[in-house]
């Protein structure tokens, strides 16, 4: 049977037999992916050392053997805090006012993943297929192509393709849609995103179609697909079916008496639109007087990427937002807006999920949004909360039944937040049926198990360049 290499900026190491992994989506992926198979999961071991090792440290834990590298100093600055956080993560999502490109920093993106290249090709087994997931490792399989590997490599982007004119704003834009086009397979999570790549793949590199999503690039066969990624639907709804015993949980509804609970839960980054939201529920409150004192807004935002400079001020600015509208809005009582910096547990977060009447998940862009997923997951059947979601989310694509709002306009998320603390039980259970029988059909185990179908095709087809004849079909 054949081996898997998984390969990913970070690696969840879980502790020696205790069998858990970590409860971020990519960790809880990883491990559905794995369940086919032996496998081999690479990448940073989160460690920075003024000399890292040639060599990886290699961890076994039941079928799955873990291989690690520490980085450099100047390794993490380049490559993680500059290029990949500063440059493509802000184009990625948008945002080309915060993107801040040094050629430095690309040079240090490009080293790290030709380290990573050359460190992985010795781990590399003739009949493994490589699965390398997300933006930091964009040049990868272009890397692994040059010391010869010929393996089956996937590639799959947790985050938004931009269209063409966005990514292109990019320097070095054009070196990086050559480097993707060496992996076979490429996921994306919507049709808007595939078509995205695609259009940038043909007008910048003149790559010819070939159908069925396959394209011709310099010479090269890659073919591009969505894949939506799902979540641990069984795991996750029997976590928030047996929260109600978790004393955070417990204490958190004690404390809301009769107040009905609005939540939302984010990693703090501006893509994800946290002050703008807060101002929403501000001006919701401004519009609805008689709403004071009967809701609270729970905002869970642990803090990330702390050491690069544009999320310090995030931080600032919605440390602020919270002050101001707590001290304009609240009373001695009630306090509106409840902030906690704090990461929480998988059950934990789900009980929470499923206290809470609206679910407010409106990014300014994301990739997919698992909350918004989760926040679905976690309803009770009898009586469901409603999910107030961003069209720019991707879950906006399997969840239309939300109320989809434009995260922009904090009118029109004022007005949504209204509908859904209003909304009957009838139409409550009529858009939440459709969404959980959606995502429990299309949980995580179906997106890799697809992925994976897909990319051992590889394993058997020819992978050289077709003929003229069959090209101009």
């Amino acid at each position: 049977m054949a081996r898997l290499v998984i390969v990913s900026n970070r690696v969840a190491v879980p502790a020696e037999g205790s069998g858990a992994v970590a409860a971020g989506g990519l960790a809880v992926a990883v491990k559905e992916a794995f369940t086919a198979y032996e496998g081999l999961w690479f990448g940073w071991s989160g460690n920075i050392v003024d000399q890292p090792s040639d060599e990886p440290t290699i961890i076994d834990r039941d079928r799955i053997q873990y291989a690690l590298v520490d980085l450099s100093p100047q390794d993490h600055r380049e490559y993680y805090s500059g290029f990949a956080n500063r440059a493509l993560w802000p184009i990625m999502h948008y945002r080309l006012g915060l993107g801040a490109f040094s050629r430095s920093d690309y040079a240090g993106y490009s080293r790290v993943n030709r380290f990573f290249a050359q460190t992985l090709a010795g781990l590399i087994e003739p009949d493994d297929i490589i699965w390398v997931h997300d933006y930091h490792l964009l040049p990868l399989a272009s890397e692994l192509r040059g010391l010869g590997i010929a393996n089956p490599i996937g590639y799959f982007h947790h985050i938004p393709w931009p269209a063409a004119d966005v990514f292109n704003s990019l320097p070095a834009s054009g070196d990086l849609l050559r480097a993707i086009a060496d992996y076979d397979l490429i996921g994306l999570q919507t049709e808007p995103d595939v078509q995205n790549l695609t259009r940038n793949l043909c007008d910048t590199l003149r790559a010819i179609p070939l159908g069925a999503g396959s394209l011709m690039v310099d010479g090269r066969r890659t073919r591009i697909r969505s894949f939506p990624i799902g979540i641990d639907v069984a795991g996750f709804k029997d976590a928030a079916e047996k929260a109600a015993s978790d004393r955070t949980v417990r204490e958190t509804i004690a404390g809301l008496r009769t107040r009905k609970l609005i939540i939302g839960v984010d990693r703090l980054d501006y893509s994800k639109g946290v002050p703008e939201r807060m101002e929403a529920v501000d001006r919701f409150l401004a519009s609805n007087p008689d709403q004071r004192g009967n809701v609270v807004y729970l905002q869970i935002a642990p803090k990330s990427r702390s050491d690069v400079p544009e999320y310090e001020q995030l931080a600032r600015e919605v440390n602020e937002t919270v002050g101001e509208i707590n001290g304009n809005t609240g009373d001695p009582t009630w306090t509106p807006i409840q902030y906690v910096t704090k990461a929480y547990a998988r059950p934990v977060l789900a009980g929470l999920y499923r206290a809470a009447r609206v679910g407010l998940v409106t990014p300014m862009r994301d990739g997919m949004n698992l909350v918004a997923k989760e926040y679905v997951v976690a309803q009770s059947g009898d009586d469901p909360g409603v999910l107030i979601l961003s069209k720019f989310a991707g879950a906006a694509q399997q969840l239309p039944e939300a109320i989809l709002v434009n995260p922009y306009d904090r009118f029109e998320v004022a007005e949504a937040i209204r509908t859904a603390l209003y909304m009957p039980r009838a139409e409550r259970l009529a858009r939440w049926k459709p969404m959980v029988e959606r995502m429990t059909r299309e949980d995580v185990d179906w997106w890799a198990r697809n992925f994976l179908s897909e990319l051992e095709n590889f394993r058997t087809v020819e992978r050289e360049p077709p003929t003229a004849a069959a090209a101009a079909e």
